[in-house]
């Protein structure tokens, strides 16, 4: 159950913008993050939500998408996100975020998968100007966003062969490499 839930888990960039996603979806998939492993159990992260058609196209452009596919700047209208998580790190608890950050994002994605969505978690993020649009208070740290939706796309595991950069073929396709564990196991 879980390989399968792991497995269908990508990194989707394409969504069927007209299915709505709810504050209380958002809510839940938080609580997986909150219920989550976190370093020294500090729990320095606090997420900003949004499900809102309009604030979701503002922080759409505080976004990059796919740094692999020069070609593309991301997903058209129609195609974005429905919601967005942003996580953040309270240094005032704890120095550092550690690698929370990454687990709460990876929580949350599942637990996405589970409600039959997906999602992409993105670090190449205008932060100053997401901190604005977003109200988020100084004293803390734009750590990811996860962006979030139906998706509208079709992602496939391929081996690696000469190369880890995913790609798109001709019909659309969104291949994504991934070394075998013969490789990865010493």
């Amino acid at each position: 159950m879980l390989k399968e839930l792991v497995t269908r888990n990508r990194s989707y960039r394409r969504f069927d913008q007209n299915h709505s996603i709810s504050r209380e979806q958002l809510v839940e998939l938080v609580n997986l993050a909150r219920l989550s492993a976190s370093a020294r159990n500090s729990q320095t992260l606090k997420y900003a939500l949004s499900c809102d058609a309009e604030l979701n196209a503002e922080i759409f452009d505080c976004l990059a998408w796919a740094g692999y596919l020069t070609d593309w700047a991301g997903p058209e209208e129609g195609q974005r996100p429905s919601g967005y998580i942003v996580i953040l790190h309270d240094p005032s608890i704890y120095p550092e975020a550690g690698c929370d950050h990454g687990i709460a994002a990876q929580s949350m994605l599942l637990g996405a998968v589970e409600m039959e969505l997906g999602g992409c978690m993105i670090g190449a993020i205008k932060r100053d100007k997401l901190k604005q649009i977003m109200s988020i208070p100084d004293g803390l740290d734009i750590e990811l966003v996860v962006a979030l939706g139906k998706p509208a796309e079709t992602v496939v595991i391929d081996p690696v062969t000469d190369d880890i950069k995913y790609w798109r073929d001709e019909n659309d396709i969104h291949h994504v490499p991934k070394r075998s564990l013969e490789e990865i196991i010493l």
